[in-house]
């Protein structure tokens, strides 16, 4: 019985890596679902427009906090600095997330988006959406 809060917590910290994963993710390449259902910009665009302002100004996602507060709850040791840094960093820039790569990664997260918004918008204009449905 000891083990099972334990237990409970760390799958909730694990849940909320997966939901943080899925939401980068989303962030990044969900533009790419406007291509095919153009109502998705109704989601996609507040989240992406919160990634590239979380990127820009420097600031932490709400999850990470969650996600190592949980974690040190379940007895592992939490984390500091951001989501990115802590699980993706060590893997692309092992030196660190400097503040010029995470200006760059937003600025790159807003012209991919930027694109992809544009790229839907004209060819609705053409005429060009799919149909409903489809």
């Amino acid at each position: 019985m000891g083990l099972e809060p334990s237990a409970s917590r760390l799958s909730l910290a694990d849940v909320v890596l997966i939901l943080h994963v899925a939401f980068l993710a989303f962030v990044a390449l969900g533009g790419l679902l406007l291509l095919r259902w153009p109502g998705v910009a109704w989601v996609h665009a507040p989240m992406a427009a919160w990634g590239v302002v979380v990127e820009y100004a420097g600031l932490v996602c709400p999850l990470t906090p969650l996600e190592s507060a949980l974690r040190q709850r379940a007895g592992e040791t939490g984390y500091t600095g951001g989501f990115i840094e802590h699980y993706l960093t060590a893997v692309l820039y092992p030196t660190g997330l400097t503040r010029g790569v995470q200006l760059l990664l937003g600025t790159l997260l807003l012209i991919v988006n930027l694109a992809i918004y544009w790229r839907v918008l004209t060819r609705r204009r053409r005429g060009g959406a799919p149909a409903k449905g489809a």
